[in-house]
């Protein structure tokens, strides 16, 4: 028998407290700590087509009460090393477009 998937959603209240909702593809713990990989969702399939279809990478952190929390990483170089991890992880199920760098010349 086959198995009936089910996506982990998430919701998270931001700073403004606006909620967010994200499908949670992938976590992973590493030495320097635990991280997630979301997928903004939408209830208007417009917003949906118009989105860039980029991972959210945020870092999980828990409080004494077990309460958990997500931060954006601000370390540049952690942040790149964790997002490779996860391009890594998820490179069968998912197709990932190459950053063009800008250079600041014109090809004229």
């Amino acid at each position: 028998m086959q198995e009936e998937y089910s996506p982990d959603i998430v919701s998270v209240i931001d700073e403004d407290g606006k909620e967010h909702v994200f499908e949670e593809l992938d976590r992973i713990e590493t030495d320097t700590g635990r991280y997630v990989a979301l997928l903004p969702l939408y209830e208007d399939a417009q917003q949906t087509l118009e989105d860039a279809g980029e991972l959210i990478i945020l870092e999980v952190s828990e409080d004494e009460d077990g309460e958990t929390y997500l931060f954006p990483i601000e370390d540049e170089a952690l942040f790149q090393e964790v997002g490779q991890l996860f391009e890594e992880r998820l490179s069968e199920l998912y197709e990932f477009a190459e950053e063009e760098e800008s250079t600041g010349e014109s090809s004229d």
